[in-house]
């Protein structure tokens, strides 16, 4: 499958306020395809270039600070039902000495809150893998087309420089949010157990989260973007029940 398509599935399955948030791989391909030589034209494909980084990258950040802040505070629920990880995180320790059903099933209410503030985290980490490599194959199509030599400069400056490539903070608080997931599983009876990951397997962004991974590690498997510039290997959340929705088989890049 060609990484245009992927891209479209990629942004498909993400959250709908984001999707117009991606790289704009179809118009960067159009203004490459453009290019007749003039100075012009190539001033053109870098400001378009230029544009659609701080895009990605300013969304990037806004989106990481939003989850440091609910990560970090301790708040009450919101009008939407979201606790903010530490909110959740005192709450599993003040139910877990009770085996009462009422209190049993707040734990299992509290983890799928869990598991969708981590699907949301995880869902920028594919974010800021996609748009990357979405990057680095525009710039390899125009170094291609025009013999010049932008790929590995550009590449340079996005992991020096922008937030979008370093995902340490995300990364970091997706750990420690597994960490709840299995605190909370540990405090549920035996019989709430199914239940509550039936429950959260139902959740659209955990149904998204595991479609972004598994188009994450195709991406990654298949794509000729790897060198000295590349991501590094993306790796799944170590999860049975989360690995368990997987397909048999991965699907080829071209």
């Amino acid at each position: 499958m060609k990484f245009g398509k992927l891209l479209k599935r990629q942004i498909e399955q993400s959250l709908p306020e984001w999707r117009d948030k991606f790289v704009s791989y179809k118009e960067l391909k159009r203004i490459v395809a453009s290019i007749s030589g003039s100075p012009a034209d190539e001033a053109a494909f870098v400001a378009a270039l230029a544009a659609d980084i701080d895009k990605i990258d300013s969304f990037f950040l806004e989106q990481e600070e939003e989850f440091v802040i609910r990560h970090r505070a301790r708040i009450l629920r919101t009008p939407i039902h979201r606790f903010s990880s530490f909110e959740l995180q005192e709450a599993i320790k003040k139910t877990s000495s009770s085996a009462a059903a009422a209190e049993a099933a707040e734990v299992a209410g509290i983890r799928r809150e869990i598991v969708d503030f981590h699907g949301e985290m995880v869902l920028l980490l594919s974010y800021s893998s996609i748009n990357y490599i979405g990057v680095g194959k525009i710039l390899k199509k125009h170094d291609k087309r025009t013999g010049g030599a932008l790929a590995a400069p550009v590449a340079e400056a996005v992991r020096e420089r922008r937030h979008f490539f370093k995902t340490e903070t995300v990364s970091r608080m997706v750990r420690e949010c597994e960490a709840m997931m299995a605190e909370a599983a540990a405090v549920l009876p035996a019989e709430a157990a199914p239940e509550a990951l039936a429950a959260a397997a139902e959740q659209g962004i955990f149904r998204n989260t595991v479609a972004a991974l598994l188009t994450m590690e195709d991406v990654r498997r298949g794509s000729s973007t790897h060198g000295r510039h590349s991501l590094p290997p993306l790796t799944l959340p170590d999860s049975d029940w989360l690995r368990s929705f997987q397909p048999p088989s991965p699907i080829p890049i071209q």
